[in-house]
């Protein structure tokens, strides 16, 4: 959650890539400056900074897990699938099986660099669904969140300087998740880095419509979401507003490293 350096060297490997010999931050760093009131708030209610750290850390392998298995499916592969996270697989399994979702292999964790712009970033993957292409970032977060429009602009305006890729159209946010849902009232529960988070439905005259003690939890179910994102070039201006910033917080550190 905070960043400290003790060297330069320490600085570019945390926060960049090296390419041809010039050294790019990179895409996630940047937009990490914006501020996340829901990881503030999820701080906040946590028993101890070092319990957070450990939930955030937890949740963060599994999420890498979920991420690199459904890569793997996503280029056709059949990967042994953890039982920790079979139900989000199997649900991702069965949602490609009813869309038209076509990936290249060799666009998979594939690097950009924007060198008018100097970031650069590593997409998911860039895919064809329903006819159009453009770029497709896999999440495993309990929603889709605004900040996820300025990390796939940046993807979009690095990669439209590309030949191959003038005429890129659009981009995605698929997102691949589990939960348990309550057979009584509908309720959600995610218990993902160990924590638990339960989404009660609407209420009836005020009132739960299950107490906390009352949920009947049927079996882990995957959920699955996929989005598009219009108007990237918006977007764009909202990153190029944060990279600013970025650029203003590690000003000291940008300078020893001579790239401002």
């Amino acid at each position: 959650m905070f960043d400290y350096y003790r060297t330069p060297e320490e600085f570019m490997e945390q926060n960049g890539y090296a390419y041809d010999g010039r050294w790019f931050p990179r895409v996630t760093k940047i937009v990490g400056i914006k501020s996340k009131p829901a990881l503030l708030y999820y701080y906040a209610q946590a028993p101890d900074f070092k319990t957070a750290n450990e939930q955030t850390k937890k949740s963060a392998e599994e999420g890498t897990l979920v991420h690199e298995i459904a890569e793997k499916i996503l280029i056709g592969e059949e990967p042994l699938i953890p039982s920790s996270i079979a139900p989000a697989i199997e649900a991702l399994q069965y949602f490609l099986r009813e869309h038209d979702i076509a990936v290249v292999p060799a666009h998979i964790e594939r690097r950009i660099i924007n060198p008018v712009h100097r970031y650069a970033g590593t997409i998911d993957a860039m895919a064809t669904i329903g006819g159009h292409f453009g770029v497709l970032d896999i999440k495993t977060s309990q929603a889709i969140y605004r900040d996820y429009n300025l990390q796939t602009s940046a993807y979009m305006d690095a990669l439209v300087r590309e030949p191959d890729f003038k005429h890129l159209e659009t981009r995605w946010i698929l997102r691949i998740d589990q939960i348990e849902k309550c057979l009584v009232c509908g309720a959600s529960r995610r218990t993902k880095g160990g924590r638990e988070k339960v989404r009660a439905p609407k209420q009836r005259n005020g009132n739960p419509l299950c107490r906390a003690e009352e949920h009947e939890w049927g079996p882990m179910q995957g959920d699955i979401e996929l989005v598009e994102c219009h108007d990237w070039q918006d977007d764009f201006e909202g990153f190029l507003g944060a990279k600013k910033l970025w650029e203003w917080e590690n000003k000291e550190w940008l300078n020893k490293i001579g790239h401002l």
